[in-house]
């Protein structure tokens, strides 16, 4: 048994690395490369035809919504600029004049077509037609190979379905919330002893290189959210898209939020120095209370990202244990800040502002804000959807009204 693992482990090793989705990008990229150019070789004049294996390699984004929406745009800039230079090599011919002049007309028609990043394809498609002598021959050809790379990339893609890249966001924001949750521990050790002031700024410091990392991670959803849009290989994908957004935001909310909160301890560490920010027993509560919260921020990127309904009902649990028992250690620790400030009122600004970022982290991750959140999210997509595409609205409103016909139709004449 031990002889046929070792000998089946380079073919498992191989499916593994296939199945991981840098490695089938890569795959499909060249696939699609090599095809469209022995394609080309076929259908256009040029002896070289490079133009069909670069259009597909843009083409073959990591989406498929990307590679409909860059193929368009592709295939558009480059007719644009052929259509602009064979205008002016009807009019002026080349000349130093007339070539700058194609390539402010050309740019300003990139921007009319809205080809968007392939605004300059236009204006190099327009120069490389009118520098050449057969310009028919020359603007048909690049017409055919960009179709051609345009054509066989959507296909790759169609046959091949892209990776989907839910996994590899929801492991970013489960690592960014074990980030924040490291942040949330240090803040709470730092408030059960003498804290000098450098040490609360670099606590600050440590939260505002979170943004840092929130706007990695919103790539990375940005681009999971895109693998959703038109792949035949999910269901729900608005369901799942509209999950993680909303659950980023939240995270997000919270990063700020436990910002401020170290912004306020470091103004308290620069007031009560050389003391101590709290009493014993209050910055004892604060510090269970912190890191009541930050397993709590885990917990919650865990249910965000978690697309299994039993783990989800389990993570949903956790999570929901976690903020009562939480809210408890708050209860706790806001009589402790009202006596504190009753002896001492000099700073109750700082201690109410504590108090109030505490709050304002639980009320984000409570389940009922969440799920309230996530209805009106849906509902706002779909009146988006109603609003851009009334004709599609019409059309599902009008099935399910004929099958009533129908079926009362049928009936009567059973009767």
């Amino acid at each position: 048994m031990r002889v046929v693992r070792e000998w089946t482990a380079p073919v498992r090793e191989f499916i593994l690395r296939h199945r991981d989705p840098v490695t089938v990008q890569a795959l499909r990229s060249a696939t699609a490369a090599t095809l469209s150019y022995v394609i080309a070789l076929r259908l256009s004049p040029e002896p070289a035809p490079l133009t069909a294996p670069l259009t597909a390699l843009l083409v073959v984004q990591v989406t498929l919504y990307s590679t409909i929406t860059t193929g368009v745009r592709r295939v558009n800039s480059v007719v644009a600029g052929v259509l602009v230079a064979i205008l002016f090599s009807l009019l002026v011919g080349l000349t130093w004049w007339s070539l700058g002049l194609l390539i402010l007309a050309s740019l300003i028609v990139g921007h009319l077509v809205r080809v968007q990043e392939f605004v300059p394809e236009v204006a190099i498609s327009a120069m490389l037609v009118l520098g050449v002598t057969t310009h028919g021959e020359y603007a048909w050809a690049r017409v055919v190979e960009t179709l051609t790379g345009a054509v066989v990339g959507l296909g790759i893609n169609l046959l091949l379905a892209p990776p989907v890249w839910v996994e590899e966001a929801g492991e970013s924001i489960e690592g960014l919330a074990r980030r924040l949750r490291q942040l949330m521990l240090s803040i709470g050790e730092q408030a059960t002893g003498p804290t000098p002031p450098h040490e609360a700024a670099d606590r600050l410091h440590e939260a505002r290189r979170l943004d840092h990392d929130i706007v990695e991670v919103d790539a990375a959803l940005r681009q999971a959210e895109d693998s959703l849009r038109l792949n035949p290989r999910v269901r729900e994908g608005l369901l799942h898209r509209v999950v993680l957004r909303t659950g980023l935001d939240t995270l997000e909310i919270c990063t700020v939020v436990a910002r401020v909160l170290a912004r306020t301890l470091t103004d308290l560490a620069k007031e009560r120095e050389p003391e101590r920010l709290f009493e014993p027993e209050t910055g004892a509560t604060f510090a269970e209370l912190l890191s009541e919260i930050a397993d709590a921020v885990v917990s919650f990127a865990v249910l965000v990202t978690t697309s299994v309904s039993r783990s989800a009902e389990s993570a949903e649990e956790r999570l929901a244990s976690e903020l009562r028992q939480a809210a408890t250690t708050r209860d706790k620790l806001a009589q402790l800040l009202l006596e504190e400030v009753q002896r001492d009122p000099s700073q109750w600004e700082l201690h109410g502002a504590v108090l109030t970022e505490v709050n304002r982290i639980l009320d984000e991750m409570d389940i009922e804000h969440r799920t309230r959140r996530l209805f009106e999210e849906l509902d706002r997509h779909s009146r988006e959807q109603r609003e851009r595409m009334p004709w599609l609205t019409r059309l599902r409103e009008s099935v399910p009204a004929r099958l009533r016909r129908t079926s009362g139709a049928a009936s009567h004449r059973v009767k």
